[in-house]
């Protein structure tokens, strides 16, 4: 997903774009020299023009907007990449630049007395409708995403809600953002660039997009979005002035994740994330003419914990429920027989690959089962038979987890098992995959929930959302419920600094504190392993390399037989 991102929910995966590949049925690199990214990269100049991408989506989403609360995800965020501006877009090592169909340049102007930032647009960019791409775009978004009016439903008001004023440069085509503070992540800003329409109204914001893109400016434009097919299909856009798309189409078509191995292997999809599904990857190495692209992700797996909730509202149960989960049992149970390091996360911002990690997950990383116990005994739950008992309630948590994603149920089955041994009773609920956030997970239904959060270029940035506290109803992206003032003052701290060795200091303090809180389990970082069809170019496992859509095609015979077009039902 992309690099930058404000934060996305993984519920199968995400492929990205890279360096490199390895061929279905070769070993996989040793551990530790896993490639940054991997893909087959090549040139415009060797890709086929036309032709059909067919992608596989792991839910159906209904809100497009992806700056709104349900419509922060990463399948969300697979589609609009080609339809909607990103001005940025980060390298395999995650260093952002800017993208030249949006943007000429964007530099810190000024630090003092304010921090402002100098955009200097592209004077081609422009709107389907035909509107350019300017000021108006840039300040409505920034005043619906600030924070300031609570009926604007955003998923995050990171780094918006630090913006003074958007205001006209000196120069056609130039817009000014005026920081009230220093914000040293202003690049992860204004991507995906929504039309000024849409940020206008609340109305519009928190509806306009639903079910439909009424507008667009990329590579591609969305020709068709079928809820009956769950398909969304995408078109080359004529209008567009930048590089020409290579593809015709790209159709992506909503599936559960274990339909993706046979649909590949029939050859009715191109691509599919094998996220830690070890059958799946043995399945698709033996489809002939695929490849296998591996890399270090930038996503984390984890745990959430609903604080709010009438038992987990005890820090010293969510405690005790983390030290009783045994992380590397999990890990190594999802990654088995993926060639892949079992390795534990100990930190809520970084990976372990990144750099700035710091392990500060201290006992609640590690699995004391003795020490659980006696935490429970201190909030009032004893042992009675199996089960503890508190006030003649018996301690039982519900698991709450995707039907789409056999991995997830697995690792419920071992929450349960091992906090069996604690006294603690786990109810598994299943429930359907394109349900779970909009039903579940947002509205707090749920004990425990387990899914991924997508890494980023910028560590914190798009994660203050996920650990600030709640105002109200507000919870943006905090789906555990509970924060405190003094998380909140850490990241601040840390977004603010723009030295990048303090800055990474300061984010693990903030991480400390946060593994006191005891909301978020991380369990381990993510691989990225991608299958493709062998002629598949510039897409594949790409770490935090975000892609150019225009870019993506088809080498060689793989290309064979795409023709034109497919139509989007027809799989």
């Amino acid at each position: 997903m992309r690099a930058r991102r404000v934060l996305s929910l993984l519920l199968a995966g995400a492929v990205l774009a890279g360096a490199g590949c390895s061929d279905a049925g070769t070993e996989p690199p040793p551990t530790g020299t896993l490639p940054v990214s991997d893909v087959n990269p090549t040139s415009r100049d060797r890709i086929r023009t036309g032709g059909t991408l067919r992608w596989p989506l792991p839910e159906f989403p209904v809100q497009w907007n992806f700056h709104h609360i349900n419509g922060s995800r990463g399948v969300v965020e697979q589609v609009v990449q080609g339809v909607l501006p990103s001005l940025m877009r980060s390298d395999a090592k995650g260093v952002p630049h800017p993208v030249p169909a949006f943007l000429e340049s964007a530099e810190v102007t000024r630090t003092r007395p304010r921090q402002v930032v100098t955009y200097r647009l592209n004077p081609r960019a422009r709107w389907s409708d035909g509107r350019p791409i300017g000021l108006r775009d840039f300040a409505s978004q920034a005043r619906a995403l600030s924070g300031r009016d609570r009926r604007f439903q955003v998923s995050t008001v990171t780094g918006y809600g630090q913006i003074a004023r958007v205001e006209r440069g000196d120069r056609a085509h130039e817009v000014r953002v005026v920081f009230r503070r220093p914000y040293a992540d202003w690049r992860s800003l204004f991507s995906p660039l929504y039309p000024a329409g849409t940020c206008d109204d609340p109305e519009t914001f928190n509806n306009g997009w639903l079910g439909r893109v009424p507008v667009s400016a990329g590579p591609f434009r969305v020709a068709a979005v079928d809820r009956t097919a769950e398909t969304v299909t995408l078109e080359r856009d004529p209008g567009w002035w930048g590089r020409p798309a290579k593809l015709d189409r790209i159709v992506f078509r909503a599936m559960d994740t274990s339909a993706m191995p046979g649909a590949f292997a029939n050859d009715e999809i191109d691509l599919m994330d094998i996220g830690v599904d070890a059958a799946a990857l043995r399945r698709v190495e033996n489809v002939r003419g695929a490849a296998v692209r591996r890399a270090g992700g930038p996503d984390w797996r984890h745990f959430t914990l609903n604080a709010a909730g009438p038992v987990l509202s005890d820090a010293r149960v969510r405690r005790a429920v983390m030290m009783g989960i045994d992380r590397r049992a999990i890990a190594r149970s999802d990654l088995a027989d993926l060639g892949w390091p079992v390795q534990t996360l100990g930190n809520h911002f970084f990976v372990n690959t990144q750099e700035g990690y710091r392990d500060n997950s201290g006992e609640l990383g590690r699995y004391a089962p003795e020490r659980a116990a006696r935490l429970l005994d201190e909030a009032g739950w004893r042992l009675a038979g199996d089960h503890r008992v508190k006030d003649g309630r018996t301690l039982a948590l519900r698991f709450v987890v995707p039907s789409g994603v056999p991995g997830s149920k697995q690792e419920g089955e071992l929450a349960r098992a091992l906090l069996a041994r604690i006294g603690v009773r786990v109810d598994i609920e299943t429930v359907p995959t394109d349900d779970l956030f909009d039903r579940y997970v947002t509205p707090g239904d749920f004990d425990i929930v387990p899914f991924s959060w997508l890494g980023t270029a910028f560590p914190l940035s798009p994660l203050r959302s996920v650990f600030a506290r709640p105002r109200g109803e507000d919870i943006q992206q905090n789906y555990s419920r509970l924060g405190t003032p003094e998380i909140d003052a850490a990241m601040d701290r840390a977004i603010t600094e723009l030295d990048p060795a303090r800055a990474r200091r300061l984010v693990n303090e903030a991480d400390r504190l946060i593994w006191r809180l005891a909301t978020v389990l991380p369990l381990y970082q993510r691989p990225q392993i991608v299958a493709t069809r062998g002629g598949l170019a510039n897409l594949g496992a790409g770490g935090f390399q975000e892609i150019a859509y225009e870019d993506i095609g088809f080498t060689g015979p793989s290309a064979q037989g795409r023709g034109p077009a497919r139509a989007p039902g027809g799989f």
